[in-house]
């Protein structure tokens, strides 16, 4: 048994080593909010009383909380970032964060995460009136969770900044969020092993802008009523599955020089072009139903070695419009289904006994008079497609699906605002 004089050294060697029990410091209108942040120790919650604050440059240099009790307004008056976070493990929630400034030369952002501030937390909180609501800069493990952001909706895109910014970071995390009026929605620039996830992006000119980045999981979102829905650009290792891409003016998802990604059940309707594939090989483009698109994929530029299997196009003014110099084979086990297929069934199997070709003769009259489009439904037009498969020498390269389904995979109607979920959800993409 210890002497009473070794336990007291132990115990008070445990009181030393535990650390102190965090503090709550509550601030109200009138309060000077970065003196209260200053005088905050790490680890304390910085409790923000409904109220309207304005700083010049919030500054948040060591981990605490800085949480907003009844949606208190923090104005950055117009000037410099409204909230800057310099340190790690800061977490930021319940606050309205407004007014930064407008300047895109020093990119002024309502909450700036500026690099080495690993693990910043930014939830349920609203972002409005911001040159660029998030701009996260090399800094890891960041999580943008459930907030609402808005830009300069009155002024023209290019004069406004992105709603989320990530350049060079790893393992963010950017889910449930609604972020409309901005340059792009979603702006990702060589980060990589990030899951986007749950998020509503519209009303801007693309809903999410992808550059140089890898391994990364973009799940569940809805891409509406923006120029471009997802554009991929320089990527690999990309898993995009589950989304809802819909009513935007040019594409619904872009893939630019991407290779050995999963794109897989994803809603593309009612876009200008639903899949505009440029320079892509290895890809995976599987379940995804592609609908009442003025085209429904644009190919070109040696997309290759690719597998297209299990999709659904159906009433696309244009199925695809294929630029290439041989034909390319789409279709595996399951085959696609084309709305506009003329072939036949006559073994009851379910599959078409004849290959369904893409550009024909009727598309490429097609695009030189669009007015040709008024009588597609017609028995003259339908025949002149009969034709012009029985005799090669009108041919062009195109893309041949040699097992086209007679029957849609997806029996459910399309409500692209209200879409049918896939819930499995499998584990993100590993790195290699």
């Amino acid at each position: 048994m210890k002497p009473p004089l070794a336990l007291a050294v132990a115990a008070l060697a445990l009181m030393l080593a535990l650390p102190a029990s965090a503090a709550t410091v509550q601030v109200t209108p009138g309060q000077d909010l970065q003196a209260a942040v200053n005088a905050a120790a790490p680890g304390d919650t910085v409790e923000v009383q409904r109220g309207f604050y304005r700083v010049n440059t919030l500054r948040i240099g060591k981990a605490l909380t800085l949480r907003g009790i009844g949606r208190p307004t923090v104005s950055g008056g117009q000037q410099g970032d409204t909230i800057r976070v310099a340190a790690p493990d800061v977490v930021i929630e319940g606050l309205i964060v407004r007014d930064s400034g407008t300047s895109l030369k020093d990119q002024n952002a309502g909450i700036y995460i500026q690099p080495g501030a690993h693990r910043a937390v930014v939830r349920k909180s609203d972002l409005t009136y911001n040159l660029f609501g998030l701009w996260i800069e090399k800094a890891d493990g960041v999580q943008v969770l459930h907030n609402t952001i808005t830009g300069l909706r009155d002024v023209n895109s290019s004069q406004r900044g992105n709603g989320v910014q990530l350049y060079n970071t790893q393992g963010a995390r950017i889910e449930g969020n609604h972020i409309s009026f901005v340059r792009d929605a979603l702006y990702v620039d060589v980060s990589h092993h990030a899951i986007f996830r749950g998020n509503k992006l519209h009303h801007s000119r693309y809903g999410t802008h992808y550059m140089n980045s890898h391994y990364n999981l973009w799940e569940d979102n809805d891409t509406y009523n923006n120029r471009g829905g997802l554009a991929l650009m320089e990527v690999r290792d990309q898993v995009v599955r589950n989304n809802r891409a819909w009513g935007n003016s040019d594409h619904g998802i872009m893939l630019r020089t991407l290779q050995d990604s999963v794109i897989e059940n994803n809603l593309v309707a009612d876009n200008q072009r639903g899949f505009f594939i440029y320079d892509v090989e290895y890809a995976t483009l599987r379940g995804n139903r592609v609908v009442r698109n003025t085209v429904g994929v644009h190919l070109s530029a040696g997309s290759t070695r690719n597998v297209v299997d299990g999709n659904d196009f159906i009433g696309n003014r244009e199925q695809v419009r294929y630029v290439g110099a041989r034909d390319e084979r789409w279709g595996g086990p399951l085959g696609n289904y084309w709305s506009n297929y003329l072939g036949w069934d006559r073994d009851g199997n379910g599959v078409g006994d004849v290959p369904y070709e893409a550009n024909d003769m009727v598309d490429r009259l097609t695009w030189r008079h669009p007015a040709i489009k008024l009588l597609l439904a017609s028995p003259a037009v339908q025949a002149l497609r009969l034709v012009g498969q029985q005799f090669p020498v009108l041919r062009v390269p195109t893309v041949v699906d040699p097992r086209p389904r007679m029957q849609p995979l997806a029996q459910s109607p399309v409500q692209p605002n209200t879409p049918e979920r896939n819930l499995q959800r499998d584990p993100q993409p590993s790195s290699h």
